[in-house]
């Protein structure tokens, strides 16, 4: 059975939790401000219709709380914990190094045009496919973006 004094002071402690006024609240939930009275003076009892509007509207409150003191309230909300992801081991090889040892047939001269560039990767790395794009990024935090 449930106290209604007791039941009272955990519903003020919910509206003055979330800072409301009494007619705030009602509004809030969907209930007549007259019935948000008569529940706080202990007229009347709360209805299940007014409890389930108060769970729906604050999912911080819990139902076993409101109706009978016991359990937590603002509800113990469970953050998972996130765990570090496993740190990559290290390889010797980076992004650039390949295992066919494709440099040594893309020349290096720097005045060597960006069609001729295409051309060169295009046959060197795939064929059937064709490069589009490559964008370059430098240490310093620039770069340079080739387009065919």
């Amino acid at each position: 059975m449930i106290n209604n004094a007791e039941f009272s002071k955990r519903l003020q402690k919910v509206i003055d939790y979330y800072s409301e006024s009494a007619s705030s609240f009602a509004e809030k939930v969907g209930v007549q401000r007259s019935s948000i009275s008569h529940i706080l003076s202990g007229r009347n009892k709360p209805s299940l219709e007014f409890v389930l509007k108060v769970l729906d509207t604050f999912p911080e409150v819990e139902l076993y709380w409101l109706m009978n003191g016991k359990g937590h309230f603002p509800k113990n909300i469970s953050i998972p914990k996130i765990e570090k992801p496993p740190t990559p081991k290290k390889v010797d090889q980076d992004l650039f190094t390949n295992s066919e040892n494709l440099d040594s047939e893309i020349p290096k001269n720097p005045e060597l045009k960006n069609v001729e560039v295409f051309q060169n990767l295009n046959h060197n790395i795939s064929k059937g496919k064709k490069i589009d794009r490559i964008v370059i990024f430098y240490s310093d935090g620039s770069f340079s973006n080739y387009e065919n």
